[in-house]
């Protein structure tokens, strides 16, 4: 079996187990925690994560609690939240305002993207990991997308990956492609950096 097939059969098992989490709500408790306790302190003003797709944690809860914090310090004008929009011929990803209560449509492959609002530029981005693992590393869907979109933004966002502490993979082997991640968060705590 070559390496192509083996990431598929990685990704088809990592992404069975996570739909199939029998504790999947304390897990997604936790992880809203963690995160919650992460951004802490932070001092970005501009956010980007993603909308949920396929059994994904869903960072937008505690980012939307990161931005209510910010009105009880006076600083909630200046907060932003952007989800990517996909440009599918040029396999790109630009971020756009998000907020509660946002219109949404569909993108190219059928997942939502604020329909309207303004491009926004993270400096911090949150990444969704379908398996991930030492050094920053992690496994996605296949489409490169991230890849692409973090070798090509400048300045570069500070990237942190989500994901259940089931889809760690030891001895994840990255590609010349890949683009490590600054930190990894799970229902745990911080993975990477150790």
């Amino acid at each position: 079996m070559d390496k192509s097939d083996a990431k598929k059969r990685l990704r088809t098992a990592l992404l069975q187990a996570r739909q199939n989490l029998p504790d999947r709500q304390a897990r997604i408790d936790a992880l809203q925690r963690v995160m919650r306790i992460w951004l802490v302190g932070r001092t970005d003003t501009v956010i980007g994560a993603y909308w949920p797709i396929k059994g994904e944690f869903d960072p937008l809860p505690a980012l939307h609690r990161w931005k209510e914090d910010g009105e009880l310090q006076g600083v909630a004008q200046r907060l932003r939240i952007g989800l990517p929009v996909v440009n599918k011929e040029h396999k790109t990803m630009s971020f756009h305002a998000w907020y509660p209560g946002c219109p949404m449509e569909e993108d190219a492959y059928g997942i939502p993207k604020p329909k309207d609002t303004e491009m926004v530029v993270p400096t911090l981005l949150f990444v969704p990991c379908v398996g991930y693992g030492t050094g920053g590393f992690r496994l996605g869907y296949g489409g490169g997308f991230y890849d692409r979109t973090l070798a090509s933004l400048q300045p570069k966002p500070y990237t942190v990956g989500l994901g259940f502490t089931n889809g760690y993979v030891d001895d994840l082997e990255p590609e010349s492609h890949d683009q490590p991640l600054d930190a990894i968060l799970n229902d745990n705590g911080v993975v990477w950096p150790v």
